[in-house]
């Protein structure tokens, strides 16, 4: 961008240049001479603004007196009619000056803003790719400084008492004010500079601050980041629960570190929706994007929390030693088919394929509610652990005395060791518990249903196949004995 001293100038020198044109190399009538210095004036305030505009209008004004209304070559007017016009250039110079000014800031707020909204989205997304380690508020730190391309950034995490630093510069002198913002919720800004710190939140208690020096970002923005790296540091410690979980399993205090996990579990899609109302709660009059998006977060974790509580009764229900199931003729297809439009969210577009094969479809004797359940934990596994654009092949058949449900996706597959423990409760493969969110209680709750129906679910995997298999009886009998 040109100083403003040299735009000025050049505003002046296009008034000269077109003053020249009108009266000496082409020379016109004061109303062609007049629309153009409008257009002058019009094209100098879309390309620099409303100052350099203003200055071009009042310098149009006085040149057109002096050149082309008479007395010519004087600063007076003759006809009173010829001060309206002069009054009307000036007013519509300046009126359109300002309008052309006015609506560029608009366009470039609105560029800014979409910026911001991308950046956010990117920042998301990148959380959920970092990986639960000891390191991960430092990467959290520098996938902040890298994203909204800050000179330096800072994370303070209150609980360790330690500072992650990120950038090319170095964000020095303000530790304290970094522990006050941990500690007691303030916030801090020095636009001198570049700098701002506010607190990160989770719910209303202060857990770290946040450092930030580079370009001056809206405080809703701000806001936004802090948020997500409230989210971020909770899953991070949901994670770790998790991995103390498993260390525990053989230990006394697994009972007691189960709930614990539950209860973090739990947390991490709460958090998420409050970290989203408080946004919005804090800045109604945000951009419709960024609404939008804190809206779709809020229902899809709800979803996420749902179906944790639901899993968790369903767990402690069928937990006893014996499971009353309500049996009751259902047409196996029928099923399927209503869990999958159940599903449609978690699909997000995926292929589902759905084979009956024989000549009608199968009437099982089951458990209405049990069993949809069971296949829905089933497809949901297979939805989570393969490539997006593999389909997901579902095949039922009858055979004998029985009907099978065949859930084949594509993938990695299970190793051998892993298959033996598939459907143990808690458990989940150490290669991708980090990667993939999750409880490990799916496939343990879809096991005892499908015991509790005198029935078997079994896995056969293999490098790029993996294939789960419901096997029910068709008839009451063979269930209640």
């Amino acid at each position: 961008m040109l100083p403003r001293v040299l735009r000025l100038t050049m505003s002046l020198a296009g008034v000269a240049a077109l003053t020249f044109e009108a009266r000496v190399l082409l020379p016109v009538n004061p109303t062609t001479a007049g629309f153009e210095y409008l257009i002058l004036v019009l094209v100098i305030a879309t390309l620099w603004g409303f100052v350099e505009a203003l200055a071009a209008s009042l310098t149009a004004a006085v040149t057109f007196n002096y050149f082309f209304l008479p007395p010519i070559g004087a600063f007076t007017i003759e006809d009173p009619q010829n001060w309206v016009a002069l009054g009307s250039f000036l007013a519509t110079g300046v009126i359109a000056s300002r309008l052309s000014a006015i609506a560029k800031q608009r366009t470039h707020d609105a560029v800014s803003r979409q910026q911001d909204v991308e950046r956010l989205y990117t920042f998301s997304r990148s959380i959920l790719l970092i990986a639960s380690t000891d390191s991960f508020p430092k990467e959290l730190a520098t996938k902040l400084a890298d994203i909204f391309e800050l000179s330096a950034a800072v994370l303070y995490d209150r609980r360790a008492g330690e500072f992650h630093r990120a950038g090319p510069s170095e964000f020095e002198g303000m530790d304290d004010q970094l522990r006050e913002a941990a500690l007691h919720g303030t916030s801090f800004s020095d636009p001198a500079g570049r700098r701002q710190i506010t607190a990160v939140r989770l719910g209303s208690e202060p857990i770290a601050s946040l450092g930030l020096q580079g370009s001056h970002m809206p405080d809703s923005v701000v806001q936004g980041i802090a948020n997500l790296i409230a989210i971020g540091l909770e899953r991070a410690r949901a994670q770790d629960l998790a991995h103390q979980i498993e260390a525990a399993r053989e230990s006394e205090q697994l009972r007691t570190t189960l709930i614990d996990a539950m209860a973090h579990e739990f947390k991490t899609p709460l958090t998420s929706i409050k970290a989203a109302t408080t946004s919005l709660l804090a800045a109604p009059t945000q951009a419709e994007e960024s609404r939008t998006e804190l809206l779709r977060i809020a229902d899809e974790e709800a979803d996420h929390l749902r179906d944790l509580i639901d899993n968790a009764v369903e767990m402690a229900r069928l937990d006893g030693p014996r499971i009353d199931v309500v049996l009751e003729e259902s047409n196996m297809v029928e099923v399927v088919r209503e869990v999958l439009g159940s599903m449609r969210g978690e699909m997000d577009g995926r292929i589902v394929e759905l084979n009956a094969n024989g000549p009608t479809s199968p009437c099982v004797a089951l458990d209405r509610r049990l069993i949809k359940l069971a296949v829905k934990q089933i497809v949901d596994n297979a939805l989570k652990y393969s490539p997006p654009e593999t389909p997901i092949q579902i095949r039922i058949d009858p055979a004998g005395g029985a009907v099978s449900l065949d859930v084949t996706n594509g993938g990695p597959g299970i190793p051998p060791l892993e298959q033996s423990r598939i459907f143990d409760r808690f458990y989940r493969s150490p290669s991708h518990k980090d990667q993939i969110p999750g409880s490990g209680l799916g496939l343990s709750i879809a096991h005892r249903i499908a015991e509790a129906h005198k029935g078997d679910l079994t896995v056969e995997s293999r490098p790029g196949e993996t294939t789960f298999r419901l096997t029910l009886p068709l008839s009451h009998e063979e269930v209640r004995n």
